[in-house]
């Protein structure tokens, strides 16, 4: 993928380029364009390609166009950084700590951490701009504060630096792997390991570039390490605790996948499914009212442990499990309790 390549008209273009894999199927190239290019819309790609601005093999297509393997495909866009303004918003949020340096929030699900295509408004950004009205200041206009992120639906824990010392004093940490991040997940299935550590290269799925998978080539992706530990077992699924040792995009819920027990009701790495139990009605319903409880993944960042960047000494921060999550795991308790004496 190629970003900025100027054409002859002098204009800015947004370049990608793609290969159909041998063993891909025959599918329209809109719909395999949506599924490789993240946060862009159908739209927009039916515009670049009525304007002329998809290419197989080097020539212009339709829509209607089926990709076949080994196709090398080319897609241009206008090239339009995002750089909207942001205009604070009044939104609550859970302020778990705060001094003059740090800001610890507890997200809730259903947020989205910064502005992006698609997410102009409702952000966490646009919260704590509003509550802390000098991080704009210091700080990226468009990621004022952020040294990490959390997945719109993960909920707990996330530290905003309040100054540009302590900005680059975090960023540092993340690169040293020093920041201690612990995670509370449901996940599906009797792990087997009461410990255990999932090693895996990280990267874009070359058939969906929405989401994540690790690759066996150690040449692709990038380095990723989880260690897990098992809190408690329900038979059909599993409450484990993480630790992550790197920080790659939906890192956790890959890497859970991976190894064959995906986050409960994570609809992007199949959770959203029975994969564990019996085929009884009344287990089905069960699982079902569960979803609907839990409309998202099984995932909580219930601990963080930095050095602070002022007084450099190890601060630690600790936050209870979300209700909806929280409600799920009695559930199945109470299940387990109830059915598999």
């Amino acid at each position: 993928m190629l970003k900025g390549d100027k054409i002859s008209d002098n204009k800015m273009y947004e370049h990608h380029l793609f290969e159909v894999e041998k063993n891909h199927d025959l599918i329209r190239i809109d719909k395999f364009l949506l599924l490789r290019l993240s946060n862009t819309t159908r739209t927009k790609i039916q515009k670049s390609i009525s304007s002329g601005n998809v290419f197989c093999n080097d020539l212009p297509v339709k829509s209607n166009y089926k990709v076949k393997p080994n196709d090398k495909i080319s897609i241009r866009f206008s090239y339009e950084p995002y750089n909207k303004e942001i205009i604070p918003e009044n939104i609550p949020l859970d302020v778990v700590f705060e001094d003059s340096e740090i800001v610890i929030i507890n997200k809730p699900s259903n947020m989205v951490v910064h502005p992006s295509y698609g997410h102009y408004t409702g952000t966490l950004v646009h919260a704590i701009l509003y509550r802390f009205k000098d991080i704009k200041a210091n700080s990226d206009t468009q990621r004022p504060g952020l040294v990490h992120r959390l997945d719109k639906n993960t909920t707990g824990l996330i530290v905003i630096a309040r100054t540009e010392h302590a900005l680059t004093f975090l960023s540092e940490q993340f690169v040293s792997r020093t920041i201690k991040r612990t995670y509370v997940a449901l996940v599906w299935g009797d792990v087997k390991e009461d410990k255990g550590t999932i090693t895996g290269n990280i990267g874009r799925n070359k058939k969906n570039r929405k989401i994540m998978t690790v690759f066996k080539d150690s040449s692709e992706g990038k380095h990723a390490v989880t260690h897990y530990e098992v809190l408690e077992r329900f038979r059909y699924v599993t409450l484990v605790k993480c630790y992550l040792e790197t920080g790659r995009t939906h890192q956790i819920r890959v890497h859970m996948k991976h190894i064959g027990h995906p986050l409960f009701n994570d609809n992007e790495y199949g959770g959203d499914k029975i994969l564990r139990g019996t085929t009884f009605s009344k287990y089905k319903q069960f699982v079902q009212n569960c979803f609907k409880i839990l409309p998202r993944q099984a995932l909580h960042a219930i601990s963080l442990s930095l050095k602070h960047p002022k007084s450099g000494k190890i601060v630690s921060f600790n936050t209870d499990l979300p209700s909806d999550l929280k409600n799920i795991i009695n559930r199945w308790r109470k299940y387990v309790n109830n059915h598999l004496q």
